[in-house]
Order: C-alpha cells, then structure tokens, then sequence
C-alpha cells in the first residue's frame, strides 16, 4: 500500500537523521574537549599557584622573569613583547580602570 511505502520511507529518513545527529554530537563533543584542554590546564595551574606559601611565590615570581628573559632572549617580537609586556600593562592597567569606573557610572 501507499501509506506502508510512506512510513517506510519515513522510517529510512528518521533512521538516517539519527545517525547524522549522532555524528554531529560525538564531533562537537571532540571540539569542546579539545577547546577545553588549554582551561583545564590552566585551571590546575591556578589552584598549584593558589596552594604554594607566599614565600615560595615570592621566590617563583624572580625565577620565573629570569628564565623568560634567559629563554626568549633573541626571539625577536615574541621577546620583546614578554620582556616590556608586564611593564605595560603595569602602565596601562589604572587608565582602563578609570575608564571602566567612568563608563559604568555613566550606564546607571
């Protein structure tokens, strides 16, 4: 019958989106774990970070300047821009606050 050959066509239909769906989420799930590898670790860096004592951060903090400097010493732009980045954003960081306070005053 006619309505026999429509469901069946129907069925086809329905069996083929369900593997299209399915496709499509083992593929988003592939992106979003790679996409959240770099947070995850940046994630367990933060809470090592927040678990040291203070007076091995105080000691991590030069160290770390010292093998930046020592490693990207003549890497051209890259160098460059990790030797006078911290100083500035140092520079530039109370401008942007002033800026944020001034805009979020003038929102209200």
């Amino acid at each position: 019958m006619l309505w026999d050959e429509d469901l069946a066509r129907l069925a086809a239909h329905k069996a083929a989106l369900q593997r299209s769906i399915a496709r499509s989420r083992a593929r988003s799930a592939q992106a979003a774990g790679e996409v959240s590898r770099p947070v995850a670790l940046l994630d367990r860096a933060v809470a090592l970070w927040r678990q040291m004592p203070g007076l091995v951060k105080f000691g991590a903090v030069p160290l770390g300047l010292l093998a930046t400097r020592t490693a990207l010493r003549r890497r051209g732009v890259l160098g460059a821009l990790f030797r006078w980045g911290p100083l500035a954003l140092s520079v530039v960081r109370p401008f942007g606050s002033k800026v944020g306070r001034a805009y979020r005053s003038r929102r209200r």
